[in-house]
């Protein structure tokens, strides 16, 4: 399975890891391609990766299903013109896999600069090797008021009426992505 990240076109290969944690394949694979993710260098090959019921979720979104995790993914693309990782380290080799990030994003058009530091988890099942959800608390943390996660239901809703995800590889490919 070591292959099967470059099948992917998965990029992040070097896996950071505190002392004491050791990835498997698989694992290594999924951490690899969701740092494409974050970094806004989505892919169809690389969410191929998820469950068509997979959830993402932060403190802005929680998108449940593939017509609402895809635009989310390539929604970093559209909002900011930089995407820096200025860390990563996966602490927890378990299920969830949990990862410490943190990224730096500059928005397009008013060039505001924002970096964000995040826990992430990823949920996977082990029988298919997809990953079912991700969560990404930023600061440790995700909302938890009614209003606010209103709030994260409608993103996962009109962010997928403004993003659109590519239909082939082909058109993915136009995109730069790949």
């Amino acid at each position: 399975m070591a292959s099967v990240g470059l099948d992917l076109g998965i990029e992040n290969t070097n896996i950071k890891t505190a002392p004491g944690v050791n990835l498997d394949e698989q694992q290594k694979t999924l951490v690899g391609s969701v740092l494409d993710l974050f970094a806004g260098r989505p892919s169809l090959k690389k969410l191929s990766l998820w469950d068509d019921d997979g959830v993402f979720e932060d403190p802005i979104t929680i998108a449940t299903g593939r017509k609402q995790f895809e635009p989310q993914w390539y929604g970093l693309q559209t909002a900011f013109s930089e995407i820096e990782r200025l860390h990563h380290e996966v602490v927890s080799a378990g299920n969830p896999i949990g990862m410490d990030l943190k990224t730096r994003y500059v928005t397009k058009g008013i060039n505001k600069e924002q970096t964000i530091a995040s826990r992430i988890n990823i949920f996977y099942d082990k029988d298919t090797g997809k990953i079912t959800k991700v969560q990404d608390k930023w600061d440790g943390q995700l909302p938890d008021s009614t209003f606010k996660n209103a709030m994260r239901n409608l993103n996962s809703v009109s962010v997928p009426k403004i993003v659109s995800v590519p239909k082939n590889d082909e058109e993915d490919a136009k995109r730069g992505n790949q």
